[in-house]
């Protein structure tokens, strides 16, 4: 195959609202030793890719300006020093950047194949939620079968992964979410325990369901106004995995339940990790979730998907928080 030398693209012009995202014309990306060339098809949204058009997540120095951190196409160029990937593979990967456009750079060691019987928007639907959760659900605080874990925002891309990879894992599952259709959908997934964070006291319910013992781990990403909530809603030796602030970062709490009960906080966003430490993560999941995904006890939830030049209108939805599951780009 004949890779042109230039390629279409959506591009930020400024910081600003959706509106600031142009088609544009850029210049193909050359690969570098232990990269990998994908023709894309298609392109995941994702929370970071907004964050970055309002000017609020610049792309690390060594990155694509554009936005975009997950594709699925077909691999066209191999880097020096790559054995796993071939001309014509079929792979979705995880990006520093770029994914936004007809072809899009990657690690090797961050794409990941197919899984059976998938196309292209399925797969375009993986890399950045099932790397985020894993790593921050399975890896960080070690989600235990028997467990009990609460996800906030559970109908987003994030939330829907979460629940079916902690029932997957024989974890009971809480969430909360902004509307009953939201929570009718979270309990089609496998949740367990589903509230209205707008009609009903989360924390209250949270600790009625639990008998007052609480949770053994919560994944928020909602921040400041759920973070002294969260903590009390934490069972002894509780696990609190950040993963975003959308409402603030900045709260005001009572830390003593922490030293008593031996609770543990702690986050992580992907991507300023390094090549080697997102080269585990994908490998753990390949040999973890991979067999869940091409069974199809596990699925990626698709809300809608957009053409390319309509990105606009995808961050648009993003935003609104309309969705459920995932927002996708078809190039």
């Amino acid at each position: 195959m004949t890779v042109p030398s230039m390629m279409q693209a959506v591009e930020i012009s400024e910081a600003g609202g959706p509106e600031v995202l142009k088609s544009c014309t850029r210049p193909t990306p050359e690969i570098k030793a232990g990269e990998i060339l994908i023709k894309v098809a298609a392109a995941g949204v994702n929370r970071p890719d907004c964050l970055q058009r309002a000017g609020l997540y610049p792309a690390p120095k060594d990155a694509s300006d554009l936005p975009g951190l997950e594709v699925a196409g077909e691999v066209v160029g191999v880097g020096a020093n790559v054995h796993q990937w071939e001309i014509g593979d079929k792979v979705c990967a995880l990006t520093p950047g770029g994914g936004y456009a007809e072809y899009c750079m990657a690690p090797a060691g961050h794409a990941l194949p197919w899984p059976k019987d998938y196309d292209a928007v399925k797969a375009a639907a993986l890399p950045e939620t099932f790397f985020t959760v894993w790593t921050n659900v399975f890896d960080r605080v070690g989600l235990q079968a028997g467990e009990t874990l609460l996800v906030h925002g559970g109908s987003s891309g994030i939330g829907t992964t979460a629940i079916q990879l902690a029932k997957a894992f024989g974890a009971k599952i809480i969430i909360t979410a902004g509307s009953d259709k939201k929570c009718d959908f979270c309990k089609e997934l496998g949740a367990d325990l589903t509230l209205n964070y707008k009609t009903q006291d989360w924390e209250a319910e949270v600790q009625s369901a639990t008998d007052g013992k609480g949770v053994n781990v919560i994944f928020d990403m909602v921040g400041a106004p759920y973070m002294q909530k969260n903590l009390n809603c934490l069972a002894v030796e509780g696990r609190y995995a950040l993963l975003a602030f959308l409402k603030g970062p900045k709260a005001e709490l009572n830390m003593t339940r922490v030293l008593t009960d031996r609770l543990t906080i702690t986050g992580s966003t992907l991507r300023p990790q390094s090549i080697d430490a997102k080269n585990k993560i994908a490998n753990r999941l390949y040999e973890r979730v991979w067999p869940l995904l091409n069974s199809g006890k596990v699925k990626p939830i698709i809300h809608s998907t957009f053409s390319l030049e309509e990105a606009d209108k995808a961050h648009a939805l993003m935003e609104s928080s309309d969705h459920m599951g995932k927002i996708i780009l078809k190039i």
